[in-house]
């Protein structure tokens, strides 16, 4: 099932793998070991973050998406079930706004 991981960064752990030059190789070696099918990373009220769309199988794949964020810049993940034009098309929204019209 495909997910966004929305990730937001605190600025002192953050600002610190910066200053120290850690910062790329860190996020790096995420990328790498997680391999979202595309990342995009912004500032999203006030603070950096990004959004990395990544496929799971089962929801016992959270912790390896989710833990290096957290361990390495004390980040705040959030996942979000999210679907492509295909997927919406297959849910049936016609038949549920008759069943519940």
């Amino acid at each position: 099932m495909r997910f966004i991981l929305h990730v937001t960064f605190p600025p002192q752990k953050f600002n610190q793998a910066v200053l120290d030059g850690t910062a790329s190789q860190k996020m790096a070696r995420i990328l790498e070991e997680t391999r979202p099918e595309a990342a995009y990373f912004c500032a999203k009220d006030g603070k950096r973050g990004g959004f990395l769309i990544v496929n799971m199988n089962n929801t016992s794949e959270i912790p390896r998406l989710a833990e290096p964020w957290f361990l390495n810049f004390d980040a705040t993940v959030e996942f979000l079930p999210t679907m492509t034009p295909e997927d919406l098309q297959k849910a049936g929204l016609d038949d549920i706004g008759k069943k519940w019209k």
